[in-house]
């Protein structure tokens, strides 16, 4: 029952933008941390960024902090990633992801219990 779709990947240029969002159902998202992970052709999935039920936390992995802003507004049940100033690297399989517990601030891969099925971002000439 408790479902995140993802949507908004996209072929684009390198220096272009894309807006991710993760819309989600069957639980109460403002109380759950929600965090963005990718996964490139023959790579590990890495998390990209996470953000904390309240929207008052948030990181980012470093190589794209000043690039990707994440955002949420629990009143539409949707998390956001913002991706400025796309480089070919960014290029992936985008996955939006819910931990087990509610209200804790959790975002590493293995907190994650409940993920969407992706959206694919390319970033090529």
């Amino acid at each position: 029952q408790l479902q995140l779709v993802e949507s908004g990947g996209d072929l684009v240029q390198p220096g272009g933008s894309l807006r991710l969002s993760c819309v989600t159902s069957g639980f109460t998202l403002e109380n759950y941390s929600i965090g963005w992970f990718r996964q490139a052709p023959g790579k590990e999935r890495e998390g990209v960024s996470c953000i904390s039920s309240n929207g008052m936390r948030t990181n980012y992995t470093d190589s794209v902090k000043g690039r990707f802003t994440i955002s949420r507004d629990n009143a539409k049940n949707t998390v956001y990633l913002q991706m400025n100033s796309l480089k070919p690297e960014d290029t992936g399989v985008y996955y939006c992801a819910a931990p087990r517990y509610p209200f804790n601030f959790q975002c590493d891969y293995y907190n994650m219990d409940a993920w969407g099925k992706g959206t694919l971002v390319t970033v090529s000439s």
